[in-house]
């Protein structure tokens, strides 16, 4: 798949562990396809010397190196004679790709941080959370620096899409709730439909940007997708594969509810915890689906009122939900507001991906009688209610009624309306999830 160059966040947090003066060897985790191996090659290429590439799951004898040396001076001893040139500690980025293939390798890199700190050494893994919880691999706790590549947000779409002005300019309209001019507000609302159709996919976001066609995109997606399941098959047990694929291919049907709380008997019949339990945080390891849990009460910490048997669950790509659903592409594109649940929880999906990207735990409300909000966060010692709505139409009696019973100063909603704030409600367009 051709990937063109695209500008991503995670350049500056790579830039910032380069010149960070403890440094430790850095894992790279993410979900497949998200770019990972992409964006650390740019990275040697743009700011060392010399790179070194070695992927763990295809280079078999590498790997079986790592059987017997895990110390530094033995590996790097080793590679040099592969590689057939001289390591510079302060030169070459050593790449490790797919280290979920060789548990060896990442208990190489405890040897590094302790007995070799000065050599520049980064590790990949799309299903590392996987392997790890597994196969019971022990990672190398405390001795690793970490950072996490997710898909484009639409940030990052627009700077693709050579809209970087725009995205500036999104951003100091959200600090100033000022509104943004008609033009620029449509322009950024039909960048948005394109967005929930491509997603944020790299060789999806290539693809669209290069031909201007989203069906071209399209058909990168179910590559994906069937890449995805693929995974599923090679990294779990001939039973727990079918329970995992089966879990996947009901994320659809379970945000198309109107109660989009994940159900197990929607997986299967007579489902339960018990049964589809492991898959779901099977998919949650592999980076490819999200859990959004449910929270009782309003108060600080948040985190403390989970309740861990009640979650929605979103794919990590929004164009992905989209691929996989058949939803008609024309639906998101046109101008009509279709009153449509599926619509809603597409829309909800994206701005999920966009809280995880940010670093948001993902958490819901709900009282003990209908009154709900799709998502709550915490900002310090603040409290921070979410609503989402895909078209305009944004009365709801949810908002009041948190905002009230917590005595909440501030709150959010999210929709296609225009930058603004009332009564401590702060418009939000959706185009500008990003921000928050």
């Amino acid at each position: 798949m051709y990937i063109c160059i695209m500008k991503r966040k995670i350049e500056q947090h790579l830039i910032a562990w380069k010149e960070k003066k403890n440094r430790m060897p850095l894992i790279l985790n993410g979900a497949r396809q998200v770019g990972k191996t992409y964006i650390l090659k740019y990275f040697g290429a743009s700011n060392f010397i010399d790179t070194l590439y070695i992927n763990l799951e295809v280079q078999i004898q590498i790997a079986q190196y790592f059987d017997d040396h895990v110390a530094p001076d033995k590996v790097i001893s080793y590679l040099e004679i592969v590689f057939g040139k001289k390591i510079n500690s302060d030169e070459t980025l050593i790449i490790f790709d797919e280290i979920q293939s060789c548990p060896k390798a990442l208990l190489s890199l405890k040897a590094f941080c302790e007995n070799a700190p000065e050599y520049y050494v980064v590790a990949a893994g799309s299903l590392l959370g996987v392997a790890i919880n597994r196969e019971n691999i022990s990672f190398p706790v405390g001795k690793v620096d970490e950072l996490t590549l997710y898909p484009l947000d639409f940030e990052e779409f627009l700077w693709a899409k050579g809209l970087e002005q725009l995205s500036l300019k999104i951003k100091d309209n959200y600090f100033t709730n000022l509104p943004l001019e008609k033009s620029l507000h449509s322009l950024a609302l039909e960048t948005l439909n394109y967005y929930f159709v491509v997603g944020g996919m790299p060789a999806c976001v290539s693809r669209f940007v290069e031909n201007n066609s989203y069906f071209d995109a399209v058909e990168v997606q179910f590559n994906i997708l069937n890449e995805y399941t693929a995974d599923m098959s090679k990294y779990a047990t001939g039973s727990q594969a079918v329970k995992i694929r089966a879990s996947f291919d009901s994320i659809p049907v379970q945000i198309a509810k109107e109660n989009k709380k994940f159900q197990y008997k929607i997986v299967q019949r007579g489902g339960t915890a018990t049964i589809f339990g492991e898959s779901i945080d099977w998919l949650s390891y592999a980076g490819i689906a999200y859990k959004c849990e449910k929270i009782s009460h309003g108060y600080i910490p948040i985190k403390a009122y989970r309740d861990l048997s009640d979650f929605k669950l979103y794919m990590s790509d929004v164009g992905l939900l989209v691929a996989k659903s058949g939803y008609p592409a024309q639906n998101l594109l046109s101008d009509y507001e279709e009153n449509s649940t599926f619509k809603g929880a597409i829309v909800e999906n994206y701005v999920a991906q966009a809280f995880v990207a940010n670093g948001h735990s993902l958490l819901y409300w709900k009282n003990e009688n209908t009154a709900e909000l799709d998502f709550v966060i915490q900002k310090g010692n603040q409290v921070v209610p979410i609503e989402v709505k895909s078209g305009t139409r944004t009365k709801s009696t949810s908002f009041n009624i948190f905002m009230k019973k917590y005595n909440v100063t501030e709150g959010i909603r999210l929709s296609q309306k225009n930058f603004g704030l009332e009564n401590g409600i702060k418009s939000v367009p959706l185009y500008a999830a990003w921000c928050v």
